[in-house]
């Protein structure tokens, strides 16, 4: 998603001072912390890599530091909120598998939002019938994604409101996954002597022609925001 395109999703959910956001399988943070710049959330991200949550402490301290964002290493699934917490946001922006898929994350998601709160998903979608041989190579089920008409019928089926859809487009997608592989190239050149730099060029050769060769024609993707009922 182009930073053009986040800057205006943020900007479209118009919270309310301290209202209560949660963020599962969060990430380095971004969508918590811009969130926080802009509205001044409760916040709690969630992710099960140290990593990821040491960048989110550090994001968090450089940009803003007295906000009141929590973030917590452990897997998403196993994350409870507390018996009186319900949110105005609930996020799980491309990690679906978290929850077991599409469906799975809005039942769960639903739980954690209050009345009339807000549930944002990122989600794949099929933008054509995918061949066998891209399934094969990504080692893939065509079941495992539906249509972006099928993503909003989903949650429209679980008995919330799909109020607004953010879709990739091809510019998106090409930064997405040839910024990847510019990022192999400078790291080869500046470590010429890794003895992991011919698996690394291996595994990007297989990304970029499964990418260029299928991917690219085939795979959409979407942020869907879905409205609770009161």
């Amino acid at each position: 998603m182009s930073e053009k395109k986040f800057e205006k999703l943020c900007n479209f959910f118009r919270l309310k001072r301290s209202a209560r956001v949660v963020d599962i399988a969060c990430g380095k943070g971004e969508f918590l912390v811009r969130l926080a710049e802009l509205y001044d959330v409760v916040g709690v991200g969630v992710d099960i890599s140290p990593y990821c949550i040491k960048d989110c402490l550090e994001k968090k301290r450089k940009r803003i530091p007295s906000s009141a964002l929590t973030f917590i290493e452990m897997d998403g699934k196993k994350y409870k909120p507390e018996a009186y917490e319900f949110y105005d946001l609930a996020l799980c922006i491309g990690a679906s598998w978290v929850y077991g898929g599409h469906r799975g994350t809005l039942q769960t998601l639903k739980k954690m939002t209050k009345p009339g709160g807000l549930i944002a998903v990122g989600e794949p979608f099929w933008l054509q019938e995918p061949s066998e041989g891209y399934l094969k190579v990504e080692g893939m089920r065509k079941e495992e994604f539906g249509t972006h008409y099928d993503n909003v019928k989903v949650g429209e089926e679980e008995g919330l409101t799909c109020i607004y859809t953010l879709v990739s487009n091809h510019d998106d997608w090409d930064h997405y996954e040839t910024y990847q592989i510019w990022a192999v190239d400078d790291y080869i050149q500046g470590n010429p002597d890794d003895p992991d730099n011919q698996e690394l060029l291996t595994r990007t050769k297989r990304i970029k022609e499964t990418y260029f060769l299928w991917g690219r024609e085939t795979l959409g993707w979407a942020i869907y925001i879905f409205r609770k009922p009161r």
